[in-house]
């Protein structure tokens, strides 16, 4: 597609790999709406990169059946979402506790699918749309102390190839981004190192996978640091 005709919703966008995704598309000419559960932050995020700020929480099923919504009378055409809502909970299976495990997955799964399944109305309705999902190298392997988050990872990963079955004839492209460590708040007790990924490598490939012409798509992208 072509970024300057690209209408996007990007969730967990006050921050990290979401802001630095919106910021790219503005500045290539696309109009971005971001959302985040910190409105002050949020509006600040927004202002700074001349988004649209809609606060919204992707884990309660009215707020994430809203932000499209508002999404739609916002931008009519409407035809980008960039799934990227998400975060992280680790620990060892004998330390494990059920309700973070639910907290997570109720954002990084059932937030992700609400937000796609509205999105995905839409597009079929207009008969082309774009989702790229956010995952993780941790969609495609698993790891000491990763239980909920790995399976978090996993279960998107699923969730992608099946709508990819289902929406493909409709002119809808789905897409996953599998990134491996990047260095955001997410890894905020980490000293930086210059050779591992930051957000905006990981903008970049994601608005790589979009402005590919729409007679192709990239199904699936991982982004490693070459030599860490």
């Amino acid at each position: 597609m072509k970024i300057d005709n690209a209408r996007a919703l990007v969730t967990g966008g006050s921050s990290g790999i979401g802001l630095e995704t919106a910021r790219l598309l503005v500045q290539r000419g696309a109009r971005v709406a971001i959302c985040g559960r910190d409105g002050a932050k949020l509006d600040a995020a927004a202002k700074e990169i001349g988004a649209v700020a809609i606060a919204a929480d992707v884990s309660v099923e009215a707020e994430a059946v809203d932000l499209v919504a508002r999404v739609v009378r916002e931008f009519d055409d409407y035809n980008v979402l960039v799934n990227n809502a998400g975060f992280g909970s680790f620990g060892a299976l004998l330390d494990l506790d059920l309700g973070e495990m639910q907290r997570l997955f109720a954002t990084n799964v059932f937030g992700a699918m609400v937000v796609a399944r509205e999105s995905a109305r839409h597009f079929v309705n207009k008969d082309y749309g774009n989702i790229v999902n956010v995952a993780s190298s941790a969609a495609l392997r698993g790891f000491a102390n990763g239980t909920a988050y790995v399976a978090s990872k996993f279960a998107l990963h699923g969730m992608t190839e099946c709508w990819r079955a289902e929406l493909r004839k409709s002119n809808v492209r789905v897409m996953q981004i599998n990134p491996s460590e990047v260095q955001t708040a997410f890894f905020r007790s980490r000293e930086f190192n210059p050779r591992k990924l930051v957000a905006d490598d990981i903008a970049q490939a994601i608005v790589s996978m979009l402005e590919l012409d729409d007679r192709g798509f990239v199904t699936e992208m991982s982004v490693w640091a070459t030599n860490p």
